[in-house]
């Protein structure tokens, strides 16, 4: 049963609506007679048509509607003619998403056509449903205005927003090019350490296993028939208390691949709930860092390579299976890779 709109109607807005955007706009409009009874959420459909009628039933939800000067709270209410009715019009949260915030960013690395940033755990990469603000991207936006010109402010790749760790980024169109390039071909490298509960059957593995939507539960992924085709190699550096030290290479970049494919092989990270995994060792988030990146410069061919020592509250956790030794090597690593005569430029941060 629909209702009328009446007087008594609570004319404060919540607290909780987001901040009023200085830019936005109020539309006016008086209800005519062929509009007489309509619904209020279908009568702003007329009146803001490049918005859904859900997201104008937000607008409503939110205080953002006058009906003869006061707030209405109900999307079925029906209308009268003569009245009017002023709709507020903000825009949906996606589409304020791709503005600048003052977001401090570990910049590791930094030239004309890219930027190596060490990502905390906890910082979302990239505006999404529940995180349309306060991401990597915003701050990128922030701090350089060209990055509004390139595709995803210069973002290449991802990390998941509790994997802390290094990420390489485009400044320039160039250089976003060249690494998306570099990357779809495989030939940058990305290294993690992470830990797993229980004990890997082999020490030295490579887990080959295709990555697609969890059927059954649609927040995760899963290896499945269908999927795309991921690889990843995995070596144990320690073991101990039920939990192995892991070091991860990857050779695709399927969305939540390592932790996909340890839980596959019955070995989720520590921390990991959403795949499994139980808390231990005092980690809070799952117990996966990007502590080595290695990659031609897109532009001018030389070799750069970056290892990042991860947080404390990793360092702690690690140290509590491997040791003082916080910090795996991984340069004999890149001594196997192509060499162009290029010198290697390393660069460690701890």
């Amino acid at each position: 049963m629909s209702s009328e709109l009446n007087d008594d109607q609570p004319g404060q807005r919540p607290d909780e609506v987001e901040p009023e955007d200085e830019a936005s706009e109020t539309r006016t409009h008086a209800v005519t007679l062929e509009q007489h009874g309509e619904r209020l959420d279908k009568l702003l459909t007329g009146i803001a048509p490049e918005f859904s009628r859900a997201h104008l039933q937000g607008l409503i939800a939110d205080g953002r509607v006058l009906v003869e000067g006061k707030v209405s709270s109900s999307a079925s209410a029906r209308v009268k003619a003569g009245w009017r009715v002023q709709v507020e019009m903000v825009p949906p949260a996606q589409d304020m998403a791709f503005k600048p915030e003052d977001i401090p960013l570990e910049i590791v690395h930094e030239d004309e056509h890219v930027l190596v940033v060490n990502k905390p755990a906890g910082l979302v990469v990239h505006p999404a449903a529940g995180n349309w603000s306060g991401t990597l991207l915003n701050g990128l936006l922030h701090r350089d205005p060209n990055a509004a010109t390139l595709p995803r402010a210069g973002i290449v790749h991802r990390l998941d927003k509790d994997t802390s760790g290094l990420m390489v980024v485009g400044r320039t169109l160039a250089g976003v090019t060249g690494l998306m390039r570099d990357i779809a071909s495989r030939v940058v490298s990305r290294k993690y350490l992470a830990l797993v509960h229980g004990r890997l059957k082999h020490d030295d593995d490579t887990i080959e296993g295709p990555i697609g939507r969890d059927p059954k539960v649609r927040v995760r992924m899963a290896v499945v028939n269908g999927g795309k085709w991921a690889k990843t190699d995995i070596s144990l550096v320690a073991y101990d208390q039920g939990i192995g030290a892991v070091r991860c290479t990857l050779h695709t970049g399927r969305t939540h691949q390592i932790r996909v494919h340890l839980a596959f092989r019955g070995h989720p990270l520590v921390s990991d709930e959403l795949y499994g995994g139980r808390p231990a060792l005092g980690m809070k988030r799952q117990a996966l860092h990007a502590a080595h990146l290695a990659f031609k410069h897109p532009v001018t061919g030389e070799a750069l390579s970056f290892d990042a020592a991860p947080p404390d509250d990793f360092q702690q956790a690690w140290s509590q299976i491997v040791g003082d030794d916080l910090q795996e090597d991984f340069s004999d690593d890149d001594a196997d890779d192509e060499d162009d005569g290029n010198d290697d430029h390393r660069i460690f941060v701890r």
